[in-house]
């Protein structure tokens, strides 16, 4: 419904015509952000959760002789390109169908045993007929892991290592079923990973998975398989957005900063955490006493943008062949050190990167051919330990990229990065206006996309009038 009251019969008429529905239309776009799961630089990118049947026998896997139990092998898959998860690491939950329980588990463990009363002797892992699974520590007993398993629930991103993106755990279940035909898959997937942002869809059989034995001349395969596909949106994840960029070049003293209450507004908690002044007396001790359940939520140092990361992008010297730029990450959290971070940078110019300092490089081509899309990451042992907020909480890197004279300028706003994604979230950027611009320009036009359509809708109102 348009709001055409106090308008007269002329105007009422006009507002309520097809152009300016158009208007209006695109006007809201311009004061909304969305935030959807779909990733448009990882279209592809999910965490698949495959399991394998291994056996069944009615004789109980050796655990009991009373239930009809089976033996699967569950393996966690993270295709996401530059998604990771880190500390505390991931848990794994379901519905079971029936009335299955669990009877031991290798390389990982439920959080609750569960209400097991009515069994004597042996007694199951788990009764609970909504378990969650964790991964086991570092360290675990060599008797109780199997391969894949034991990282703390830390899992790397797809382009960063592949090896490190991938868990199992091993499971046995009771009065399950002892055929694919009885067997009901679970339902009711969660994953957090530690905490929400991930919604996994129903199980599904697919084709039984196939091993090939260490010799290499024989091939087995599993008695059943399904998978269980998760998919990640930053919206579910968090109420606000977690870094945003600042701006600043070589031809402009202008620095852009990051916009005010990009992830929330100081003296609103609720929305953005708690913020805290670098020079409070009192700052070891809220660092150090976070509360119960409060480890992960974000301590902030007290900043216009709220924000407790900021990635700033330098626009740093210009070549006759090349042109240079520095970016440096800043941690504004008291309570996260960032391991194994990673930044997703999208700009034009990084199909000719020349070089780069002090990070991984690896090039992220989500449209096909288009190579316009860089994931960054820390050198081991080096720079891949972001600090928490502090003298040590930054990291930094210079990029040198060779001019591609068809496309390259320094006007209107080229040199700055399209997007910017830090551990899989994107950014907050600055207005498109805001950017730095070249001295020599003459004048700046400070017109801005909501004044332009603004100036139209007011044209065509006269115009009607004429």
């Amino acid at each position: 419904m348009l709001f055409s009251f106090g308008f007269p019969p002329t105007i009422r008429s006009f507002l309520k015509s097809p152009p300016c529905i158009l208007l209006l239309l695109l006007l809201s776009c311009t004061c909304f952000t969305a935030t959807e799961a779909y990733d448009p630089l990882d279209p592809n990118g999910n965490i698949t959760i495959k399991w394998d049947v291994i056996n069944w026998t009615p004789d109980g896997y050796v655990m009991s002789k009373k239930q009809l139990n089976g033996q699967a092998v569950v393996t966690m898959y993270n295709f996401q390109q530059y998604r990771h998860i880190s500390v505390p690491g991931w848990s794994l939950g379901w519905t079971w169908a029936k009335k299955e329980i669990i009877w031991a588990m290798v390389g990982g463990q439920t959080t609750e045993q569960g209400d097991c009363s009515k069994y004597k002797g042996n007694i199951p892992h788990c009764c609970k007929k909504t378990p969650t699974v964790v991964d086991l520590l570092p360290g675990t007993p060599y008797n109780q892991q199997i391969a894949n398993c034991c990282k703390g629930g830390v899992l790397s991103s797809w382009a960063q290592d592949q090896s490190k993106a991938v868990a199992a755990f091993q499971v046995s279940v009771g009065s399950a079923g002892t055929t694919n035909k009885t067997v009901k898959l679970p339902k009711n997937f969660t994953l957090k990973a530690p905490g929400p942002g991930y919604t996994c869809g129903p199980a599904k059989i697919v084709k039984p998975t196939q091993f090939i034995q260490p010799d290499k001349r024989r091939v087995t395969q599993a008695l059943m398989t399904w998978n269980v596909t998760c998919t990640y949106s930053q919206f579910l994840a968090q109420r606000t957005p977690t870094c945003c960029v600042s701006l600043s070049s070589f031809y402009n003293d202008t620095v852009v900063p990051c916009p005010t209450c990009a992830c929330g507004c100081q003296g609103n908690s609720s929305l953005s955490g708690d913020c805290v002044d670098p020079d409070s007396p009192h700052l070891e001790s809220v660092v150090s006493n976070p509360g119960p359940g409060n480890s992960l939520t974000p301590l902030v140092r007290c900043t216009r943008h709220m924000c407790p990361i900021r990635v700033h992008w330098h626009v740093k010297l210009n070549y006759k062949e090349y042109w240079r730029v520095k970016v440096t990450v800043t941690n504004f959290n008291y309570r996260m050190n960032y391991s194994d971070w990673n930044l997703v940078i999208q700009h034009p110019n990084f199909d000719n990167l020349t070089q780069i300092f002090s990070f991984n490089y690896q090039s992220l081509t989500p449209y096909g051919s288009i190579n316009d899309t860089a994931m960054l990451w820390g050198v081991k042992f080096y720079n891949d330990f972001l600090m928490q907020a502090g003298p040590l909480g930054n990291v930094q890197s210079e990029l040198l990229f060779r001019k591609d004279k068809s496309i390259f300028t320094f006007d209107k706003g080229w040199a700055f990065p399209r997007r910017v994604y830090f551990n899989g979230d994107i950014c907050v950027m600055p207005p498109p206006d805001a950017y730095p611009w070249l001295p020599n320009a003459g004048f700046r036009k400070e017109v801005s996309l909501l004044a332009l359509l603004m100036t139209s809708l007011v044209a065509l109102i006269f115009h009607a009038y004429a």
